[in-house]
């Protein structure tokens, strides 16, 4: 059977053949995937995401006399991935040049694209699943059943299989309902995940030649998507680190650069650490994404101190220190060093002995993946 066949099962005939029909993508479809890459690359600028686009065209004929950028334009308007807004420097509406910017629409298709590009088609399972081998009162029945103690969830009495234990015990001509009779429904307990992503944007993000501020901008949306889909009782705070840390919306990943800042590790670990101080629940974590060693640290007089040129003795021993303080806090840091140098292997060995947490030493390819198994494997073992 070649490739343009397609094979089914009859119950009445067997297998029978027929011509493979490929299924059908419509202009907009086949064009939205490219912008949606794109507008990524350009951290959410429209119009530099056109340009890109109107330069493939030239190249790859993107686009035919049935279908143009304009035509391309206007569908995003009208299916409401874009809207004009209106540039006024003296703030007058209607007088100034429009400019399109994305709606929350487009933002919430850049996650989804890249969760369909990183972790694959993932279908949506409801409530998430995080489960211990606890047994008792619980979010989520798994089927079995036992006797009725005192203190039980009336709530979780299985009725049917409590009259069928009357019967049995009592008769039917004369029928009683008591305590020894009753049975509850198991449940397993289903515990909320904690998670706080750190994004690097140090300048060395994008230096020598190599973009690493994408994929990993790329991840956090995906992951983001993933945790909404599958785990919707988990929770995921973005931060972002550079000489100073700050958290960052949802909604602001799209539009994620580097800047001409140095890395300050120690201000993301301490932020990271306050935001998952606040959460409620007991099953926390930290991923760090970065690429380089940690060069800036604020010193108490509030200046920044900093030091490029190898592992700074007392910014290391800071970062060691905060590892140490997220062990005790009973918060592992996953570090997803983006590097091979030999001294920064060194450092990550001791950060990640401090913390008793992991550490992959990685480059761009497959990151997505290693972060989306971490973060399975951590709610296995740790809830």
């Amino acid at each position: 059977m070649n490739n343009k066949e397609q094979m089914r099962f009859n119950f009445g005939r067997g297998f029978t053949f027929s011509k493979h029909i490929p299924e059908e993508i419509s202009h907009f479809d086949r064009v939205f995937d490219i912008f949606k890459e794109l507008l990524t690359h350009t951290s959410g600028d429209i119009e530099e995401a056109f340009d890109w686009l109107n330069e493939l065209d030239e190249e790859y004929t993107i686009f035919n006399d049935e279908y143009s950028l304009e035509d391309f334009e206007n569908d995003l308007k009208k299916r409401g991935y874009i809207k004009e807004e209106n540039d006024n420097e003296d703030g007058n509406a209607g007088t100034g040049k429009g400019k399109n910017v994305l709606t929350a629409k487009l933002e919430a298709a850049l996650r989804e694209y890249a969760l369909d590009q990183i972790f694959g088609k993932l279908k949506k399972n409801g409530v998430g699943n995080h489960q211990t081998k606890k047994i008792g009162v619980g979010d989520e029945r798994d089927g079995e059943t036992r006797n009725f103690n005192y203190g039980d969830d009336l709530s979780t009495i299985n009725m049917t299989e409590s009259l069928k234990n009357a019967q049995v015990n009592n008769g039917i001509s004369d029928l009683r309902l008591t305590e020894n009779d009753l049975i509850v429904e198991e449940s397993k307990h289903k515990a909320q995940m904690s998670t706080v992503l750190m994004i690097d944007i140090s300048h060395s993000m994008i230096l020598y030649g190599e973009d690493r501020i994408t994929p990993a901008k790329k991840v956090a949306m995906a992951l983001v998507e993933l945790i909404k889909r599958k785990y919707p009782k988990d929770s995921i705070d973005i931060i972002v680190f550079g000489n100073e840390a700050w958290p960052i919306k949802i909604k602001d990943l799209p539009y994620l650069k580097v800047g001409p800042f140095h890395t300050n590790t120690v201000a993301g670990l301490e932020l990271a650490m306050d935001i998952l101080r606040r959460k409620r629940n007991t099953n926390k974590q930290i991923f760090m994404i970065t690429d380089g060693k940690p060069s800036c640290v604020r010193l108490p007089n509030g200046e920044f101190y900093m030091n490029s040129n190898g592992l700074d003795e007392m910014i290391v021993g800071q970062c060691l220190n905060k590892a140490a303080q997220a062990r005790k806090l009973k918060i592992p840091i996953t570090t997803f060093m983006i590097a091979q140098d030999p001294y920064l292997r060194r450092f990550v060995e001791l950060f990640t002995a401090q913390n008793k947490g992991k550490a992959f030493l990685t480059g761009l390819s497959g990151l997505g993946e290693m972060i989306f198994e971490d973060y399975e494997k951590n709610r296995i073992k740790r809830i």
